[in-house]
């Protein structure tokens, strides 16, 4: 019976040389990535002989830690007196945001290490910032109490116009006025209005459309809103009507009642399973509750009783006020239950996603809306000739006039969201701020910077309002957080302070350098005394895998700390594990009597099931490590992390390349070469006519 050899599918010379160029490649390039210094002088000597004038690679060494480069240790507590228990760890929260945020842009700390903790009743802020060398200035900023800012958009030129710029303005304006005035005539003449709107107006939007706008509310051209609300279908405006803008005659075609809007308030008491319910109740003891509401609350008592017993977070201020609200805003349960129901009337209970309601209509109403069209001619204000060089300018809303802020959920439609309660004089400038501005942009600024950009919808005169965005959970509680260190600054107290001088980072890191290089050097002498050529070539890729990881640390400029070398040099060792699996496959291989080629083939191929499940299991630890610790824990298990990763490719991609090369250059009879194995002839099969093995 013919004997049969197995195919071990392998690459060609052509490919294996092709290989070999791209390693050697990404070698020179981590290379030069992680020492480019000597690479600038061999340009700089390539320059002074030939002049070509090759520009220098940037030198910019490794981000160091404290414990590595010297820098500031700080500690502060937080004085929590004046805050109730319950706020004080999202207050101190708060603090621990403002610091980072200004220890890295105002002294410019990339990775400042910023924590709290708590000792029995007291709340602790733990700073650490490397590199820094005046300390005395950082505990300045760090202790300055945060600045919370409402700012509205500046139209406000940054200074007065010269005579050429006002000339220019009202020689525009001029022309515009008169041009509006001719259009004007035309129309008192009779004039067809479509015909004449396409003919002047310069809004090119309406004007092929006979200037029609469509349907409009309130919220959009008030001044044109409020014309068309005391005219007939038909009029058009005898005084030409101005807005921001432009000049605009104005002609009312039709009037539609706009969308039935609802005003509501209610009673929420959730239950566990409910969505973002905190509470503890079960359906049944939830659904008896609010059934015993029901018999206890009417129009009356309605927001006392809200206060007292619902579980919708704000609503000790809130009362339970939905506040006015159309079709589709609120979940289908308590929309269908509410919207046509008589006013006045107590409804429920009403059961949605987020628990049971008990709900409060407190009105309705079906503002009009009315479709006008325009001719529209543009003039120019100050700004359109000078715009300001600030974009925001302030309002005199701060963060003393802000009572709280915190996440809420709206009833309605889930929707997370920031609500903000203001004191009496912080309700009439926000009323104010919100009135002139509907429609427009307001910023929130803490310490000169925005962190919220928030649009008003409408004026808002009640003195409290929601921030709303599609925001996530975490993002929501941190704006709150950053509202919040503005609104009722925590103050800290620095209790301790220590400066790590730089020479004990610079011994740490010369001590940790020594080690890990003579702990390299004992791992590529017992690899290749024991593994002879496999682990010479093993070593020269564990050296590719060095430089690799190296250039990454570099590039993503990740700061190094003594954790995260002991990570590093960790990792190193796995890189190694995995070539170990690698050439004691191989060895069991050349024993079953196959060839040079087919063992080394099969070695990786059945060594690698090995090397992905150890290596997929320190990942899943790393990952928890990064999610669940905190400083230079997190630091150990992200460069671990990243080690496994690039050990995973250097132990398959680039090991096998070397030994293959290596094979083609040796040929197939070099066992001797590769972990010292005599050749042995192949077993032969056997003869499946009888049941004997041919010798």
């Amino acid at each position: 019976m013919a004997k049969t050899k197995n195919v071990v599918k392998t690459a060609t010379r052509s490919q294996i040389k092709w290989r070999m160029v791209g390693v050697t490649a990404l070698f020179i390039v981590c290379l030069v990535v992680v020492v480019p210094g000597y690479c600038n002088k061999g340009i700089n000597w390539v320059n002074s002989k030939i002049s070509l004038g090759i520009p220098t690679l940037p030198d910019k060494g490794f981000n160091l830690g404290l414990d590595l480069q010297g820098g500031a240790h700080l500690q502060y507590v937080a004085k929590t007196d004046s805050i109730p228990p319950t706020e004080r760890a999202a207050a101190v929260e708060g603090v621990r945001d403002v610091i980072e945020r200004r220890v890295r842009g105002g002294l410019g700390v990339a990775e400042p290490l910023v924590q709290t903790t708590r000792v029995g009743e007291e709340y602790r802020v733990i700073v650490e910032l490397p590199g820094v060398a005046n300390v005395t200035d950082a505990i300045k900023m760090i202790g300055e109490t945060p600045v919370l800012e409402f700012k509205e958009e500046n139209n406000e030129p940054p200074r007065e116009l010269t005579a050429a710029e006002t000339k220019e303005m009202n020689d525009f304006n001029a022309i515009a006025d008169k041009k509006i005035k001719e259009v004007q005539k035309e129309i008192n003449n009779k004039a067809d209005f479509s015909a004449t709107a396409l003919k002047y107006s310069e809004d090119e939007k309406s004007k092929r459309n006979g200037g029609n706008l469509g349907f409009i509310n309130n919220s959009i051209y008030p001044e044109i809103y409020d014309w068309a609300a005391k005219q007939n279908n038909g009029d058009i405006s005898k005084e030409i009507i101005k807005t921001s803008d432009g000049l605009n005659i104005v002609k009312r075609l039709n009037v539609r009642d706009g969308e039935k809007q609802v005003t509501a308030s209610h009673i929420l008491i959730c239950y566990k399973g409910a969505e973002l319910c905190g509470g503890t109740l079960s359906k049944e003891d939830a659904k008896a509750k609010i059934d015993a509401l029901k018999q206890t609350v009417n129009v009356e008592n309605f927001a006392e009783m809200a206060k007292q017993n619902s579980t919708e977070p704000g609503v000790a201020e809130s009362g339970g006020d939905l506040g006015t609200f159309g079709k589709g805003k609120v979940v289908p349960e308590f929309e269908s239950a509410v919207y046509d129901a008589p006013v006045n009337q107590i409804i429920g209970p009403v059961e949605t996603k987020f628990g049971y309601h008990l709900i409060l209509k407190r009105g309705e109403e079906t503002p009009k809306e009315y479709e006008v069209a325009r001719i529209y001619v543009r003039t120019k204000s100050q700004t359109d000739i000078l715009p300001p060089n600030d974009q925001w300018k302030f309002t005199g809303l701060t963060g003393k006039q802000l009572k709280k802020a915190e996440v809420t959920q709206d009833s309605r439609n889930g929707e997370v969201q920031v609500n903000l309660q203001f004191n009496d004089d912080g309700a009439k400038l926000f009323a104010d701020i919100t009135t002139r501005n509907a429609g427009k942009l307001v910023a929130i600024f803490l310490d000169g910077e925005p962190i919220s950009i928030p649009r008003v919808n409408e004026p808002i005169i009640e003195g409290s309002a929601v921030i709303s965005g599609n925001f996530k959970w975490d993002e929501a509680k941190l704006l709150a957080q950053r509202l919040n260190s503005g609104a009722l600054p925590v103050p800290v107290e620095l209790v301790s302070q220590q400066k790590v001088d730089a020479t004990l980072g610079f011994d740490s890191l010369t001590m940790s350098f020594k080690a890990g290089v003579i702990g390299l050097i004992i791992v590529i002498l017992f690899m290749i005394l024991y593994y002879r050529l496999p682990g010479a070539v093993s070593s020269l890729a564990l050296l590719i895998y060095t430089v690799l990881v190296l250039a990454i640390f570099k590039i993503i400029g990740f700061t190094l700390t003594l954790s995260g070398i002991a990570g590093f040099i960790l990792s190193i060792g796995m890189a190694v594990d995995a070539n170990v699996l690698v050439f004691e496959r191989l060895k069991e291989e050349l024993r079953a009597g196959k060839n040079l080629r087919s063992a080394m083939e099969e070695s990786f191929l059945r060594a690698w099931t090995s090397i992905r499940d150890s290596n997929v299991t320190t990942m899943i630890s790393c990952v928890f490590l990064v999610w669940m610790g905190t400083g230079f824990v997190k630091g150990f298990a992200v460069i671990l992390l990243l080690g496994v990763i690039a050990s995973m490719f250097t132990a398959i991609t680039i090991t096998r390349t070397l030994m293959r090369f290596f094979f083609y250059w040796f040929g197939d009879n070099a066992n001797w070469m590769f972990l010292g194995h005599k050749k042995i002839e192949p077993v032969q099969a056997a003869d499946t006519r009888s049941n004997s093995i041919l010798q």
